[in-house]
C-alpha cells in the first residue's frame, strides 16, 4: 500500500475545505489555525502539488484540492456511521429527521402527536433548517424537501403534492380571485429563497417585476406577517392548510395541480426498521 498521509492531516485539510476556513476548522477540530495551515503545508508537500490557495478573506480549492476533499468528505461520513451504527446497536435509536421549519411546524407538528400515540418506542428527533443536508455525513435518516426530483445519489418519495395557493388575512377583506392581476395592488409576503414563486405568479397573471414585495428570510416569518394583516402570501398549499381551517387566512387563489412536492428523501437501502415505520407512517397522515 503507498504511504498514506497523517490521518490529523486529512482531517484538517476535510475540515479546511468543507468550511472554506482555516478558523472554522480550527474550531472544529480544537486546534489553532496555525496547526491547519501547517496540516496543509505538509499534505502539499506529500502530492507535491498545491491544493487550496486564498480567495479573499477565505480559502478556496484547487482542482486536486476539490478531487481530494470529495473523496475524505465521502470516506469521513462513512467512518462517522460506521462507528455511530456500532455505538448505537442494541438501542432505541432516534429516527432523526431534517425538514424545513415551515414544514416542520404547519405540518408535521399538527400530526406527530399520532406518532407518538401509536410507536412510543420509536423516539424522533426532528432537526429543522433551511440548508441541505448530507444524510450520510450529518447521521440523517432520512430528510422532507420541497422540489420536483428525482435527486442523485439518494431516493425520493412523493410525500404530498405541493400546489401553490394565495392567502391574506381576513382583516384585509380580500375576496377569491379568479386571476393574480386582481391582487396587482396587494402588498406581497415572500420568505425563504424559492425564486420560482415568481415564476408562478406571473404565469398566473400577476405582473410580479412591478408588485410591491418584501422578501423575508423564512417562510414561517412571511406567514406570520401576513397572519397579521401585512399583505398577501403564496405558499405551498400543503403549510396553509390548517391556518385557511382555523380561520386565520382566507384562501384566495390556488392551483388545482402542481408538478412541485414535498419528498420525503432518504439514501438508497439505508433505511433502518424505525425510520421505515415512520416514513409508513408520513405516507398515512398525508
Amino acid at each position: 500500500m503507498d504511504h498514506l498521509p497523517s490521518l490529523a492531516s486529512l482531517r484538517a485539510f476535510e475540515g479546511a475545505a468543507r468550511h472554506g476556513s482555516f478558523s472554522a476548522a480550527a474550531r472544529e477540530l480544537n486546534v489553532t489555525h496555525a496547526a491547519i495551515a501547517q496540516h496543509l503545508r505538509r499534505l502539499e508537500d506529500h502530492f507535491g502539488t498545491p491544493l487550496m490557495h486564498r480567495a479573499g478573506r477565505g480559502m478556496a480549492l484547487t482542482p486536486q484540492g476539490e478531487a481530494l476533499a470529495a473523496s475524505l468528505t465521502e470516506g469521513f461520513a462513512l467512518i462517522h456511521s460506521g462507528v455511530r451504527a456500532l455505538t448505537e446497536q442494541g438501542k432505541s435509536r432516534p429516527v432523526r429527521v431534517s425538514l424545513t421549519p415551515s414544514f416542520a411546524e404547519n405540518w408535521l407538528m399538527p400530526r406527530i402527536g399520532q406518532f407518538w400515540s401509536a410507536h412510543p418506542d420509536i423516539p424522533v428527533e426532528i432537526s429543522p433548517s433551511i440548508s441541505l443536508t448530507d444524510l450520510r455525513r450529518d447521521g440523517i435518516d432520512l430528510a422532507i424537501r420541497y422540489g420536483i426530483g428525482p435527486w442523485p445519489g439518494v431516493e425520493a418519495q412523493v410525500l404530498t403534492t405541493a400546489p401553490n395557493a394565495v392567502v391574506a388575512a381576513p382583516s384585509l377583506g380580500l375576496k377569491p380571485v379568479t386571476t393574480l392581476a386582481d391582487l396587482q395592488d396587494q402588498h406581497w409576503l415572500m420568505g425563504g429563497t424559492r425564486p420560482e414563486e415568481g415564476t408562478w405568479a406571473k404565469a398566473n397573471g400577476l405582473d410580479f417585476d412591478a408588485a410591491r414585495k418584501t422578501q423575508l428570510p423564512t417562510g414561517n416569518l412571511a406567514n406570520q406577517a401576513a397572519r397579521a394583516g401585512n399583505g398577501v402570501l403564496i405558499s405551498p398549499a400543503t403549510l396553509v392548510e390548517q391556518d385557511i381551517k382555523s380561520g386565520h387566512f382566507t384562501l384566495l387563489y390556488s392551483e388545482d395541480e402542481s408538478p412541485l412536492a414535498y419528498h420525503i428523501i432518504t439514501l438508497p437501502g439505508r433505511a433502518s426498521a424505525n425510520a421505515q415505520t415512520f416514513i409508513k407512517w408520513l405516507k398515512r397522515a398525508a
